[in-house]
C-alpha cells in the first residue's frame, strides 16, 4: 500500500511539473550573468568577422545570411541587432555572449523522435532577425548584445561545460540561431569531436547557402514555421513565408532529421483550410513521417490583445493533420495525452509514452516498434 501511494505521488509531481513547463520553449534559468558596457557595444564578447557576406563600393556591405539581404553602411547595425559594419567589413557582435543556457529535456525544443528522456544542453546568444510581434522569448531575441545581460563563453567552454552536465546533446535555441551562425558552427565542430548531437531551433529564415555549408555538422533541426498565409509573415513577423519553405526543402533532403512546430494564433493562422493546406504541403514536399507539432498561443510581447487559443482549436489542427495522411502530429502546451505520445502507425499501439516533456515508457528497440514498424528518428 506504501509504495503504491508513493507511485501515485510521484505521478502526481510529474504532472504538477509538466503543467509548470508547459508555458514554452523558453530559457528555464539564464546563464550566470555578466553585463556588458553600452558605452562599448562592441566589445560584448570580441568582435568576430562575419562569414556570409559581401563588401561593396564606398564601405558598404550586403549580409548574404538571411533573407533581410541587410545593405549597411559603415557603422550600422543589421535587422538582427547582432551583425554591425565596421570598416567596410561584417562582424557578429555576439559571439561568445551567452544570454541564457540551460539543461533541458529535449522534449522541451520540442523534439521528440530525437533522443527520448535525454538532455540538451541549451544556449542562446541575443538578437534574431524577425520581428515576430508575438515572441515568447522577446527579452532576449529583440535586443541589443549590450542591452542584455551575458556571461562570456568560448566553444570550448560550451562543450565542456555541456559534457560536464551529462547532456547528450547542444541545442542552439531560445533566441534565433541563424543570427551567431559563427559560433554555433564552431560549436557544433567541436561538438562532434566529444560525441555529442547538434540540435538547432529555429524559424528557419535563413539562406540555401549559409544553411547547406551548416548542415552537415547538425544531427536535427526544429523549424518553427509561423503560418502558411504569407500575409502573417508579412505582418506579424516582419519575414517572408517561401524562404521558410525552402528551408525546410534543403533540411529534409539534406538527410538532417527535421521536425516542424506551428504554433496556433488565435484568429490568425489556426483556420480549418490554412491547417489543412499546412498539413498537405509538409506531406507533399517533406514526407508523410516529418513530425509536425501544433503549439497553444498564449498573449505575449505585442500581441496580448489576444486571447489563448482555445484547446479545442489545437486538437482540432492534429486531427486535420492526420487525417490530410501525416503519421507523427503532436500537440504542445495543452494537457492531451494523445498528442503527446508516439503511436505505431501500423497498429496504433503507443510506442513511446509521454507526460508533459516526461517519458513514461518507450518501447522502441532501436527505432523498431513491438509490432516490428520503424519508427524514424534519431534514437539511443
Amino acid at each position: 500500500m506504501k509504495k503504491a501511494l508513493a507511485f501515485l505521488f510521484m505521478l502526481a509531481i510529474v504532472g504538477l511539473g509538466a503543467l509548470l513547463i508547459w508555458s514554452r520553449e523558453g530559457p528555464s534559468q539564464a546563464a550566470a550573468p555578466v553585463p556588458s558596457s553600452p558605452s562599448n557595444p562592441d566589445a560584448a564578447a570580441g568582435l568576430h568577422e562575419a562569414m556570409w557576406y559581401e563588401r561593396l563600393a564606398g564601405d558598404l556591405v550586403h549580409c548574404t545570411l538571411c533573407p533581410n539581404n541587410c545593405r549597411l553602411p559603415d557603422g550600422q547595425i543589421g535587422l538582427c541587432r547582432v551583425r554591425k559594419n565596421i570598416g567596410g567589413k561584417l562582424y557578429a557582435l555576439s559571439y561568445g555572449a551567452l544570454a541564457a543556457a540551460h539543461v533541458d529535456p529535449v522534449e522541451k525544443k520540442p523534439f521528440y523522435h530525437v533522443l527520448p528522456g535525454s538532455r540538451a544542453y541549451s544556449i542562446a546568444t541575443p538578437g534574431c532577425n524577425l520581428r515576430c510581434l508575438f515572441c515568447q522569448n522577446w527579452e532576449i531575441s529583440q535586443a541589443f548584445p549590450w542591452q542584455v545581460r551575458t556571461t562570456s563563453a568560448s566553444p570550448q567552454d560550451v562543450v565542456a561545460d555541456a559534457v560536464r552536465s551529462g547532456s547528450q546533446s547542444i541545442a542552439f535555441t531560445y533566441s534565433e540561431p541563424t543570427i551567431f551562425y559563427e559560433y554555433m558552427l564552431d560549436i557544433a565542430k567541436l561538438a562532434r569531436e566529444k560525441g555529442l548531437k547538434t540540435l538547432v531551433v529555429s524559424a528557419g529564415y535563413i539562406n540555401p547557402e549559409p544553411l547547406k555549408a551548416l548542415l552537415p555538422f547538425i544531427d536535427a533541426y526544429k523549424v518553427d514555421f509561423k503560418a502558411f498565409n504569407p500575409e502573417f509573415y508579412t505582418n506579424l513577423t516582419g519575414g517572408s513565408r517561401d524562404p521558410v519553405l525552402e528551408a525546410m526543402k534543403i533540411i529534409r533532403a539534406s538527410g538532417v532529421w527535421l521536425e516542424i512546430v506551428n504554433l496556433l494564433v488565435t484568429g490568425q493562422n489556426d483556420s480549418e483550410d490554412e491547417v489543412r493546406q499546412l498539413a498537405r504541403w509538409v506531406k507533399e514536399n517533406l514526407g508523410d513521417d516529418v513530425p509536425l507539432h501544433f503549439s497553444r498561443f498564449h498573449p505575449m510581447h505585442k500581441l496580448q490583445n489576444l486571447p489563448p487559443t482555445p484547446v479545442e482549436t489545437v486538437l482540432r489542427a492534429r486531427r486535420i493533420a492526420l487525417a490530410e495522411g501525416l503519421k507523427y502530429v503532436y500537440t504542445g502546451n495543452i494537457p492531451a495525452a494523445d498528442g503527446d505520445s508516439t503511436r505505431s502507425p501500423r497498429s496504433g499501439q503507443i510506442v513511446i509514452e509521454r507526460k508533459g516533456y516526461f517519458v513514461l515508457r518507450n518501447d522502441l528497440q532501436d527505432g523498431v516498434a513491438p509490432d516490428g514498424e520503424r519508427i524514424p528518428g534519431l534514437w539511443q
